[in-house]
């Protein structure tokens, strides 16, 4: 075997990564992880008590509930554009509403922390597109569906800039003996 190759002896630590990494890829992961990061606060604080040595300060409000259902669903967002990515456009923008309703009933959005980050998540879930498929170029598919190609779409350019069309006006030339209309 050479070391290049992989095989059995590759660590099972080293499959997961790769395989967690081919999952992530094809789906919208970071806004699902910072949706849901944004729903725990949202939903926490309303509940939480705070000990400053003796003294314990509740920041319970009467939207206690409202709170607790921003949040469940702001997590329950998260996940759908984990593991239903098709939805993502609606899963964003639900997240992004949500996080605005949070701001007056939930502890100022889980105090600016719930509310960022789940905006964050809901913009990047809407601003996320799956990745185009490449074709293989050892597979007969894509060298056939480039012999159809005109030629100047098959040049390979080395600059960002989009290959032109040739300007067609050879044949206008020829007809007037090569000189312009007005000599």
């Amino acid at each position: 075997m050479s070391p290049e190759s992989t095989g059995q002896n590759e660590h099972h630590l080293t499959v997961y990564r790769r395989g967690f990494r081919t999952w992530r890829g094809n789906r919208p992961f970071w806004a699902g992880l910072f949706t849901m990061a944004g729903g725990l606060p949202i939903a926490y604080f309303p509940y939480a008590n705070m000990h400053l040595g003796n003294v314990t300060l509740a920041m319970s409000t009467t939207a206690g509930a409202g709170s607790l259902i921003i949040g469940v669903l702001l997590v329950t967002l998260g996940f759908t554009m984990w593991f239903h990515h098709i939805v993502r456009v609606f899963a964003g923008v639900a997240a992004i509403l949500l996080a605005l309703v949070s701001i007056p009933v939930a502890n100022i959005g889980g105090f600016i922390i719930g509310f960022l980050f789940s905006l964050l998540g809901g913009a990047l879930s809407i601003a996320w597109a799956p990745g185009e498929a490449t074709a293989d170029p050892g597979h007969e598919g894509a060298d056939a569906s480039r012999a159809d190609a005109p030629a100047h779409e098959q040049e390979v350019h080395d600059t960002a800039e989009a290959p032109r069309r040739p300007m067609l006006f050879e044949a206008a030339a020829e007809a007037d003996g090569g000189r312009h209309r007005a000599g």
